[in-house]
């Protein structure tokens, strides 16, 4: 079962690639989009938490976004220092056309499930979504490794 859930997984990653290129925006633009629709608006720090940016990197992200008409800013209504960033009335417009028939076609499947098995498989899938979270967790707790790392490291001598 866990290689099933591997492989969709790499599926539904060369799927938001194409729907990336396809939109015209990056993997990382994409996360965004996604985190919004997800949660609903975020202030830039809660976004840039979830895609592990740094805030100069979020900013720039989000202005890019901005520009191109996929999020809007707003002033948070309970916190003057900061706004919130919010998909825009237009998003759903900008949706590449084969988005809504993969939409369409999971809704198809998820319906298929038997009743009876819908809350093992559920579970199964919160319980997975969970472990994702809690590994990412810990990997931005740990120091980088690796070729990244040694680049970053001071010279010796």
């Amino acid at each position: 079962m866990t290689a099933r859930l591997q492989g969709f997984g790499l599926a539904r990653d060369q799927m938001r690639s194409a729907l990336a290129s396809s939109a015209g925006i990056s993997p990382a633009d994409l996360d965004a989009l996604e985190h919004l629709e997800a949660a609903g608006p975020l202030t830039q720090r809660q976004l840039g938490d979830r895609l592990s940016l740094t805030s100069g990197a979020i900013t720039m992200l989000v202005d890019r976004l901005e520009r191109a008409g996929w999020v809007q800013r707003r002033p948070h209504p309970g916190d003057r220092r900061s706004v919130l960033v919010e998909l825009s009335a237009q998003t759903a417009e900008f949706a590449p056309p084969g988005l809504a028939s993969y939409h369409a076609r999971i809704k198809l499947i998820a319906a298929g499930v038997p009743a009876a098995h819908r809350e093992a498989i559920a579970s199964f899938l919160q319980a997975a979504a969970d472990a994702a979270a809690d590994a990412a967790a810990d990997l931005r707790r740990r120091p980088a490794r690796g070729r990244a790392a040694s680049a970053k490291a001071p010279a010796k001598g």
